[in-house]
């Protein structure tokens, strides 16, 4: 990042310091606050007296310095808790006012800037996890995501947009990102070339698929059709109504083809304009391993550099215990090229570990989930955050406990998302099974309850949103769950196929608890 830039959001630490401490004193209220403060990176917890704090790390890119600076900052200020997030982030919690500038200004050192973090700005720009090292990727989209990246960082205080733009990048295999479905979405191509997908989004009211736009984005241009998304988006986005205020809604107001038409004549006019082609871009360094040898194991995932594996591993609910990060470096460090990715749904990816290596790594990472079902994506919840309504982290630490209680055999479930408010956190609407928190009532009176949704999926080609709102109340779902998967092991099958071949038995059981 330029050093004007970095100067300047510097600056802007510096009178964030007495904003965060007039809101730790009473001086500033809960919404003023989150005004300022969400631009940062940052937003106060339930208990207004606990800060969270977004590390903001393009394509989820924990390289070995900034996993270094992470165990140091996480021993040395004793954070107690960590979240992997849907955005590709790391959010610190439970942290005191008085330590979140300086850990925003010393994270800047090692290429975090957690400007954009949350607010009504362009977010973290997201990458499919193994990008430059899966195979049968089209090509890898890493360097695009951090032109973007620091391209929107320097505009950023110059645009003001209704709401929050965020932006992905697939690499033609993994569509974990959700690049058919995000405000912008860049599908990597076998001719070298982007598909492009706008103002698609999820959310509380109408989740949308995004409007394809152009077939063949040449992979230099990509600032001209970012910037001309923010135009377009500045133009005919709703300033009045924040609850219409996403990109997504421009489908309703324009129409998809009047959307096209007028996002493609501000790609035309931003490139008349020119100078934002992309050159001398370089991808992060990978290497091939000298032994050449094979690993067997189902967390360990081949890379196309020969050799070279990387190793996946999911903290349940996406909760990283806090000695991780000190346990990883000191195994990475002497690694070249070592790093790792924080994926969409939760899962850290450890990539370009020599097969020689990798057991050590798998070791260290045997404390994460071992089914399809642990890989469950949860939000932070009611507990903590200020907006939420059902504490999701909870019900997914429940759930695990009796599925596994349970003995239900991997595949017998799938992985589940719950958010804990209508928002989507946890992208629930994608999940095969999915939860949004809420209440129902029983006797007249409000219970605890989630809505549940069948059918969701993020695969490549195949995206689509789940279906269903049957309200289960929170207590009935470690039933409804074993249950299900039960009757899945009983017809001998996987949850998805059961879920086809057998979809009347399968509401018959959701209609008993719903």
């Amino acid at each position: 990042m330029d050093k004007q830039w970095t100067d300047t959001f510097r600056s802007e630490i510096e009178g964030f310091k007495d904003t965060i401490s007039a809101f730790d004193k009473g001086e500033i209220d809960r919404k003023d606050y989150k005004g300022v403060s969400g631009g940062l990176g940052s937003y106060a917890q339930r208990d207004a007296s606990k800060h969270m704090l977004r590390l903001r790390m393009a394509g989820g890119r924990l390289t070995l310095e900034r996993l270094k600076f992470l165990a140091e900052v996480v021993e040395r200020e004793q954070v107690a808790r960590m979240k992997l997030t849907t955005c590709e982030t790391i959010q610190l919690h439970d942290l005191p006012a008085e330590r979140v500038p300086v850990i925003m200004e010393e994270a800047i050192g090692c290429g975090i800037l957690t400007k954009g973090g949350g607010g009504d700005n362009p977010r973290n720009v997201m990458a499919s996890p193994l990008s430059g090292v899966q195979t049968g990727e089209a090509f890898d989209v890493m360097p695009y995501v951090g032109a973007v990246t620091k391209y929107l960082l320097s505009i950023c205080r110059d645009i003001k947009m209704p709401r929050k733009l965020k932006i992905a990048f697939c690499n033609g295999v993994d569509d974990c990102v959700h690049s058919a479905f995000r405000d912008m979405g860049f599908l990597a191509q076998a001719d070298g070339t982007f598909a492009l997908r706008i103002a698609g989004g999820l959310g509380a009211a109408r989740p949308s698929m995004g409007v394809l736009v152009d077939e063949h984005v040449n992979p230099r241009e990509v600032l001209y059709y970012v910037r001309a998304m923010v135009d377009t988006f500045c133009a005919h986005g709703d300033y009045n109504n924040r609850a219409r205020a996403r990109t997504r809604y421009m489908q309703d107001t324009l129409g998809p083809d009047g959307l096209k038409e007028a996002f493609l004549k501000n790609v035309a006019a931003r490139k008349a304009e020119g100078g934002l082609e992309l050159t001398g871009l370089e991808a992060p360094a990978h290497f091939v391993a000298l032994d050449g040898g094979t690993v067997d194991h189902p967390r360990a995932i081949p890379q196309k550099q020969p050799g070279m594996y990387a190793v996946k591993y999911h903290p349940i609910g996406g909760l990283l215990p806090v000695e991780k990060p000190r346990q990883l470096y000191e195994l990475l460090k002497d690694l070249p090229g070592a790093e790792i990715r924080v994926a969409p749904h939760e899962t850290l990816y450890i990539i370009n570990i020599p097969s020689a290596e990798a057991e050590k790594v798998l070791a260290a990472t045997g404390d994460g989930a071992s089914t399809e079902f642990e890989h469950s994506v949860a939000c932070i919840g009611a507990a903590t955050c200020q907006q939420g309504v059902r504490d999701s982290q909870g019900v997914l630490q429940t759930v695990v406990q009796a599925v596994r209680e349970a003995n239900i055999p991997d595949g017998a479930l799938p992985r589940i998302c719950i958010s804990g408010c209508p928002s989507s956190c946890a992208a629930h609407q994608a999940g095969a099974i999915g939860f949004q928190g809420g209440v129902k009532l029983v006797d007249k009176k409000p219970q605890p309850a989630f809505k549940m949704s069948l059918g969701g999926t993020d695969q490549l080609g195949k995206a689509r949103f789940g279906e269903g709102a049957v309200s289960i109340l929170e207590s009935d779902m470690p039933a409804l769950l074993v249950e299900l998967g039960k009757a899945a092991v009983a017809a001998g099958q996987s949850w998805e196929q059961w879920s086809l071949d057998h979809a009347q038995e399968r509401d018959a059981i959701i209609a008993k608890y719903a």
